[in-house]
């Protein structure tokens, strides 16, 4: 899972430690020759002192005993203190060890990370956001040269956390605490984006949670729209109420949710016709459907090929419905982690699921340390 994104963002990190590593060495060899220039003039000053004090102590020769004088000649002879030599050689190790990026430096290194974050689909105001985070723990702090690559990798993945940070919905538990059923949860989006199939593993993971579950399938707009839920349906052997095509989507959502409550069903997952936003009638219908209905979650499902374009889609309908939360599907085909990332950061919508396969059982939970641990990081 997101191959793509995790093989640039490595390549990016090791481009950029590469190049603060050989500035690095450049300003070391520059560090070390001013170095050796203090530690010559301290030679100079130790070896000029004596000098000094020489003639100070010829005028105390012609008023104190020879005795006098040997003796001040042996504290001459003293080495430096212990602490002085730690001084000079801790201020050595330190402007070796050590190097620092300026923030001019910074965005000439972080151009390779960019590149490979709009590689994958990767909203400009989420690569502002990365950027900044980066710039706050880099920029002009000092870091050992031998810990650039952690140093930008623990940066990044501290932004990616706060990024991926959104309100985490536990479905069990909203279905759960509805006390009078069903909970009605209504599927949103354009076709192709794989919200039959979704139901389908939505209805085998609630199954799979003792749910008493039954579908409707509403996205009568189209001939297969309604055989293909069935088709998923029986797979997880869950019951689903379906029309003809062209039949009225917001009556058999209707009846489905009516049937539910006479059978004492748990849950009811809707399908819906996917939206054309030139297509007014669609329009309309989703409204009626919202409208009579009052589904109780409107699940907004998103292809993980949309990249960056997620805000755009998730705008469209949000003129029309409210969008409770996401459900990203195609995980596991397209690698790139920009409609994740954007999602999360942009819609600020609480995501359910990510889809990572064609089978019943092929959805995941969102889980941030899941997620950042797939990338890598």
């Amino acid at each position: 899972m997101f191959k793509f994104f995790k093989d640039k963002i490595k390549q990016a990190i090791a481009n950029v430690t590469k190049k603060v590593e050989k500035e690095a060495v450049e300003e070391t060899e520059e560090k070390k020759e001013e170095l050796r220039e203090e530690e010559i003039k301290e030679e100079i000053k130790e070896k000029e002192k004596p000098k000094k004090e020489k003639k100070k102590l010829v005028k105390k020769v012609e008023k104190e005993a020879v005795a006098e004088i040997e003796e001040t000649k042996e504290e001459f002879k003293e080495e430096p203190k212990e602490e002085e030599k730690k001084s000079l050689f801790k201020r050595l190790t330190e402007k070796i060890t050590l190097t620092k990026i300026s923030g001019e430096k910074f965005n000439e290194i972080f151009h390779d990370m960019e590149i490979a974050l709009l590689e994958n689909n990767v909203a400009e105001e989420v690569v502002e956001r990365i950027k900044s985070g980066l710039e706050k723990d880099i920029i002009n702090n000092p870091i050992k040269r031998n810990k650039v690559s952690d140093t930008i990798i623990a940066s990044f993945r501290n932004t990616l956390e706060a990024i991926l940070s959104i309100e985490k919905i536990n479905v069990e538990d909203l279905v759960k605490n509805k006390k009078d059923k069903p909970f009605v949860f209504l599927f949103l989006g354009y076709n192709g984006v794989g919200k039959s199939l979704t139901i389908g593993k939505v209805a085998r993971f609630l199954k799979d949670k003792n749910f008493k579950v039954i579908l409707a399938a509403g996205d009568t707009f189209r001939a297969a729209g309604s055989s293909q839920l069935v088709e998923y349906a029986n797979k997880v052997n869950v019951p689903v109420i379906k029309g003809k095509t062209g039949s009225d989507s917001c009556s058999i959502i209707f009846d489905t949710i009516t049937s539910a409550k006479a059978k004492n069903y748990d849950v009811v997952l809707a399908d819906t016709a996917g939206r054309i936003h030139n297509n007014p009638d669609l329009i309309n219908e989703l409204k009626k459907i919202v409208r009579v209905n009052k589904p109780d979650y409107n699940i907004l499902v998103i292809d993980a090929m949309t990249g960056s374009d997620v805000v755009q889609q998730a705008e469209e309908f949000n003129k029309h419905v409210n969008i409770d939360a996401l459900i990203i599907t195609k995980i596991d085909t397209y690698e790139k982690a920009g409609t994740l990332l954007s999602a999360a950061y942009l819609l600020k919508k609480p995501i359910l699921f990510l889809g990572v396969g064609q089978e019943s059982g092929d959805l995941k939970e969102y889980d941030k340390d899941e997620i950042i641990k797939s990338f890598g990081l």
